[in-house]
């Protein structure tokens, strides 16, 4: 298996960077990809990687935030085959609040009558590939979630990420695009249902704040144990934040690692 980050915030030259994810698998089977970033650039930076994405068969937009499906539109100018999986709820229309302004941070609607497109429900199987959702919020749920809210006629509803899902490959690589309900939570749930830990995590943490309190540290330092107990080795960048990185390096040393643009990640079986 080979994974391959095409877009995140970070990065060198020759690759182009922004604030989103995309992230490129190949295994025996499929062609895979996990998010399309915001924009066209994961298509240039794949170019850069001479990774041909017509040839991919399978997408999974892993919540409904434009810096995750925002490049969709894009892909599906380069790609006429590859199936694309979302869960239904993704559809709503999502909105981040900044000192009590709003702005739409939600997918293009024009893309929702694609016939490619699958609007699914959680626990999807295909192959060597796995989806699962519906996390419970039982502990460490990211505070920055408080300012992410979805419309629905006049109201604004706090969102509660019911439309992320999370993909697993061959039962052992964990595929999170911000991990919005929780890695801590994620991780719990990915335990009760394969019995083990993920080998390889691939995630968002979603710890960035504009400034961190005391407790904001402490919950980090505590994710960063639970984390440290487990037997994965985590890849995270995009929504973690360099503070909330090197706080999380100092407890995990090589256990963790930031993904930039451009990096990638090879697994034998």
């Amino acid at each position: 298996m080979k994974i391959i980050n095409l877009i995140e915030n970070t990065g060198e030259y020759p690759f182009m960077c922004e604030h989103g994810l995309s992230i490129y698998v190949e295994t025996e089977n499929h062609k895979i990809l996990v998010d399309t970033g915001q924009s066209n650039l994961f298509i240039q930076n794949a170019k850069q990687l001479k990774i041909d994405l017509s040839l991919v068969d399978l997408v999974f937009i892993s919540h409904g935030h434009y810096d995750h499906a925002g490049g969709l539109k894009s892909f599906l100018e380069i790609n006429d085959k590859a199936q694309i999986y979302i869960h239904k709820n993704a559809k709503r229309e999502f909105y981040s609040f900044k000192k009590d302004k709003s702005h739409y941070i939600g997918m293009d609607s024009l893309l929702y009558s694609s016939p490619r497109i699958h609007w699914i429900d959680y626990d999807f199987k295909m192959d060597e590939i796995y989806v699962f959702g519906n996390v419970a919020h039982e502990k460490y749920w990211p505070k920055s979630n408080l300012r992410l809210k979805y419309k629905v006629k006049d109201k604004y509803i706090q969102d509660s990420f019911d439309h992320e899902i999370y993909v697993v490959i061959q039962n052992k690589v964990l595929l999170s695009g911000c991990a919005h309900n929780g890695i801590v939570n994620i991780m719990d749930e990915f335990q009760r249902r394969f019995k083990k830990d993920p080998e390889i995590v691939i995630s968002g943490f979603h710890m960035i704040q504009s400034q961190y309190m005391d407790e904001d540290i402490q919950c980090i330092q505590d994710i960063a144990k639970d984390l440290k107990s487990r037997n994965s080795n985590y890849y995270t960048g995009h929504c973690t934040g360099e503070f909330a990185y090197s706080i999380l390096k100092k407890y995990l040393n090589s256990q963790i690692h930031y993904m930039k643009t451009g990096s990638s990640i090879e697994i034998k079986d």
